[in-house]
């Protein structure tokens, strides 16, 4: 049987290097291509079929694994930052595609998970959303500050509720600062609608799906948060335990041993941003004597708040991680 070839990409937003690897490590080839999917699937077509292809999970690699698939590649994804590259005196495109043939060759990659076309979709509409939300944040932020200037006094919690509205439609302030306080409330009002159609369009995705609708059942996660966790987690029997999916959130300690000597610092926060934005938002919206809040104040009262609110979000975490692989959280239904 024909041992496959190893071929590293270093992939760019423009050009890309291809390199090419017997199973002893012996360079077959250096390839450079202008980005297209017809030079891309051209030179790794090369290598023939069953090809093992590593690319890092950098700048737009999506249409790129697409097209590795299409022609028949095993392809594997490098983790940024789960790759020693060493202290290397001369740092080039070349170096960088045959550095990840050899640590694939030799099974010393770390590896990303690869989601599939579909979860990549819902992802996009997620963190598009969460994109429009702080955007609009940005704009009220700046409504406050125009009016601020104007030394208007805002006498209600929420400006851009009822009473809040009416506020603004009544203010008489200079040309360049109402101009202004304007054109942020049509931009607030265009963001308003990009958001109710993405809900719709999210919520259409997540139809029938039973994950989807066990982690509602944890206080504190609605909707949105939950289709934050469906959308970022994935397939989430790729991870043996709970345990496993906290340290791919990055919600665990970070751990430095050597011999007797053993650190343990404050977490990696290596993993999804908005995993772990979602998991501390459901701990803040707790309510009563939950699972998750007894958790919280336990720890809080042992370790402080701090520490206490990342156990707790731990602690989410896992019940998210139970309701996602069996469609149900019997703890929670044992307490309901």
């Amino acid at each position: 049987m024909e041992t496959p070839e190893y071929v590293g990409i270093d992939l760019h937003r423009r050009r890309s290097v291809i390199v090419r690897r017997d199973a002893e490590g012996q360079p077959i080839s250096t390839t450079r291509i202008d980005n297209s999917a017809q030079a891309l699937a051209d030179a790794v077509a090369e290598a023939g079929p069953g090809a093992e292809v590593v690319l890092e999970a950098t700048y737009g690699w999506y249409w790129a694994v697409d097209v590795l698939a299409k022609v028949g590649a095993t392809v594997h994804l490098a983790h940024p930052l789960g790759n020693n590259w060493g202290h290397r005196r001369v740092k080039n495109d070349e170096r960088d595609a045959t550095d990840l043939a050899d640590l694939l060759r030799l099974g010393r990659l770390a590896e990303a998970h690869i989601a599939p076309p579909e979860q990549r979709e819902l992802r996009e509409r997620v963190r598009y959303r969460r994109k429009l939300v702080s955007f609009g944040t940005s704009a009220k932020a700046q409504i406050h500050a125009v009016l601020a200037k104007e030394g208007v006094s805002v006498p209600m919690t929420d400006l851009f509720g009822v009473a809040g509205t009416a506020l603004l439609a009544e203010l008489e302030l200079a040309p360049a600062y109402a101009a202004r306080v304007a054109s942020l409330r049509r931009l607030l009002a265009a963001i308003a609608k990009e958001i109710a159609a993405l809900d719709a369009a999210i919520a259409a995705a997540l139809e029938g799906h039973v994950g989807y609708r066990a982690i509602q059942a944890i206080p504190g996660v609605g909707p949105v948060l939950a289709a934050v966790f469906v959308a970022e987690i994935g397939d989430v029997a790729r991870f043996p335990s709970p345990a496993h999916l906290a340290s791919w959130a990055g919600l665990t300690p970070r751990h430095r041993e050597s011999d007797t000597t053993v650190h343990r610092g404050p977490i990696t926060k290596q993993g999804s941003r908005l995993v772990r934005w979602a998991a501390v938002e459901a701990v803040a919206r707790q309510r009563g004597a939950t699972v998750v809040r007894v958790h919280h104040r336990r720890v809080a009262d042992r370790r402080g708040r701090p520490i206490g609110r990342v156990a707790a979000a731990r602690k989410l975490l896992g019940l998210v991680y139970y309701g996602l692989r069996d469609g149900e959280i019997r703890c929670l239904a044992e307490t309901s």
